[in-house]
């Protein structure tokens, strides 16, 4: 399933809050009249006006206080539409049994981020903003603080109301080759391109040595390394994750730029930098190495940033549920 045929609007965050200030309050009828499936962009602009600017502001707090809050909102998005759809089951509480205690589900945040905007909203529109739209909205205002493009983003989504770790199963995992991500993918209805795109939102976040022990370690049947690693990068992440070490310890997903959304991660895929082992997987396949290289190189950049906005519109458009579907909880952590 290729994207919608749109040019959707996307400006640079050096743009500054003018943007901001002119999507709020000028375009309101040029937002509304751009439609994905059944959500909307500007849903809320009579029902909520100030929605979105209260789930930016919460965002914008939040990565002041801890500069990982974008990479973290960032995941969180992909992780519940890959699961049950675009439909906040990620964030049910739902003890030993919810997808959030998932394997590929490691490391999860942001959840308090999502509450903080629900609350904030709530106290202005009670039961109007549904949890799963916050996500989506904060996963874009993430972007755009960390330098990457300010997208427009459908709402109109209803909360499921199911969340079951047996169902987060078949999630994308660091280890999985690039045939088996290229399938995970096609499942949701995403293309090898879409693949590339959202693996590229590694350009900001951290990740554990737990997620890169078996490339370093055990990748071969001798024990080698991933021989995707460049010989000069390898001996750099062997010192941050030791054989025997800590697990624990962090370290950029994008050693270059690890705090800026940019074009970077590609380059360093193409240049065996690649730190977890599904980056670097993108670059074994002629289909997915040759959108890798498309964004890589002057006219790369701006063009990056078009077709990621897409991508996440497009991802954030799997298996919502609207009307009757679904609920607006009340607590995004809990069913109604």
């Amino acid at each position: 399933m290729e994207f919608s045929p749109f040019q959707m609007p996307v400006y640079s965050s050096n743009s500054g809050l003018i943007i901001l200030f002119l999507l709020s309050f000028c375009c309101i009828n040029h937002l509304i009249g751009f439609s994905e499936g059944q959500l909307r962009v500007g849903f809320y602009s009579s029902s909520c006006p100030r929605a979105e600017s209260i789930v930016r502001s919460v965002v914008r707090e939040a990565t002041l206080s801890n500069p990982r809050t974008p990479a973290l909102l960032l995941r969180l998005q992909f992780h519940d539409c890959m699961v049950e759809g675009c439909d906040g089951s990620i964030l049910i509480d739902n003890g030993d049994k919810g997808e959030r205690l998932a394997t590929g589900n490691q490391g999860l945040g942001g959840f308090d981020v999502i509450q903080k905007a629900k609350a904030n909203v709530e106290r202005v529109c009670r039961g109007v903003v549904s949890c799963s739209d916050i996500v989506a909205l904060a996963a874009r205002d993430a972007v755009f603080l960390s330098n990457g493009p300010f997208y427009q983003v459908p709402t109109g989504r209803r909360d499921g109301r199911v969340s079951d770790i047996s169902r987060a199963a078949n999630l994308p995992d660091v280890d999985d080759s690039i045939q088996l991500l290229k399938s995970k993918f096609r499942q949701k209805g995403l293309s090898n391109k879409d693949l590339v795109l959202l693996s590229a939102a590694h350009t900001i976040g951290t990740t554990a040595c737990f997620f890169i022990k078996t490339r370093l370690y055990n990748f071969t049947r001798g024990g080698g390394a991933d021989p995707a690693i460049s010989p000069h990068f390898l001996p750099k992440l062997k010192a941050k994750c030791p054989f025997q070490g800590d697990i624990n310890v962090r370290l950029p997903l994008d050693p270059v730029t690890e705090d800026t959304f940019d074009v970077q991660i590609l380059k360093n895929i193409r240049d065996g930098l690649a730190v977890i082992g599904s980056d670097a997987r993108l670059y074994d396949d002629g289909s997915t190495k040759e959108v890798v290289d498309s964004y890589i190189g002057s006219r790369g950049s701006s063009a990056f940033d078009q077709d990621f906005a897409q991508a996440m519109v497009k991802m954030g458009n799997i298996g919502v549920k609207t009307a009757s579907q679904g609920e607006i909880r009340r607590i995004c952590s809990a069913v109604n």
